[in-house]
């Protein structure tokens, strides 16, 4: 009996699985203006961006992103800390925080690795209970090294391609230009993206102001707004820190 409810669990979350992997594949194939990919006025940041991060947030025990419930919040050194009890819950010796911004809906931070410099995942912070989750979109779509649904459904997610990445920072930073002008004109990006395995993420600008963020797949150019934020706030970088 034990058996067979451990196979029909499994076979449950293989099916989740599946499906989420479906609709992120149908995602991918659903191009914005000029084949730019997803984002305000696209599947992603239409109708589907805002159920996107509440299908996961609902799926992950509520830790989704949403305004602070009678509009009070823990701040941003509250996060922080959230975040680095999560770091150090991982194990990992050569993680680290890079950078931690605060928006209406949730906090955010960067997981960089020490030794590279390279960015290593994304997560948010829920502002009313302080927990903190697996960014959703390219942080559990297109990060192939430390890809939350692989762990979670034991190492066999794909992620994004293997081999070697095609859009260097230069294009990436290009591409998404080429994204806002036709989805956000007036704004443009920061002059230095994050760089993760498999994709960048940028910010993005509006009268040298930080009004959002996007991230551009590194094998497909590929683009994906993040519009579960919410207006921006304020920032800790690593210098900050």
């Amino acid at each position: 009996m034990k058996v067979r409810t451990l196979g029909i669990l499994g076979g449950v979350l293989l099916v989740a699985a599946l499906a989420i992997g479906t609709v992120g594949t149908a995602l991918a194939q659903q191009a914005g203006p000029n084949g730019s990919g997803w984002g305000p006025g696209g599947m992603m940041g239409g109708s589907y961006g805002g159920g996107w991060g509440g299908m996961m947030g609902g799926m992950m025990g509520g830790w989704g992103s949403n305004p602070p419930a009678n509009g009070k919040s823990i701040s941003i050194d509250d996060a922080k800390q959230a975040v680095q009890d999560y770091v150090s819950s991982i194990g990992n010796p050569n993680l680290k925080i890079n950078e931690v911004m605060e928006f209406q809906n949730n906090f955010y931070a960067i997981i960089g690795e020490k030794d590279t410099g390279k960015g290593a995942m994304e997560v948010l912070v829920n502002k009313t209970t302080g927990s903190v989750f697996p960014e959703y979109g390219p942080n559990m779509m297109w990060n192939t090294k430390y890809n939350p649904m692989a762990q979670m459904m034991g190492g066999w997610w794909g992620g994004a391609p293997g081999g070697q990445e095609k859009v260097s920072v230069d294009q990436a930073k290009s591409i998404a230009q080429q994204w806002l002008d036709a989805n956000q004109p007036g704004s443009t990006t920061e002059q230095q993206p994050d760089s993760f395995y498999g994709y960048y993420t940028m910010h993005t600008l509006k009268d040298g102001k930080i009004t959002g963020m996007l991230s551009v797949n590194a094998y497909t150019g590929q683009v994906w707004y993040h519009n579960w934020h919410g207006a921006f706030i304020q920032m800790q970088s690593e210098e900050q820190q």
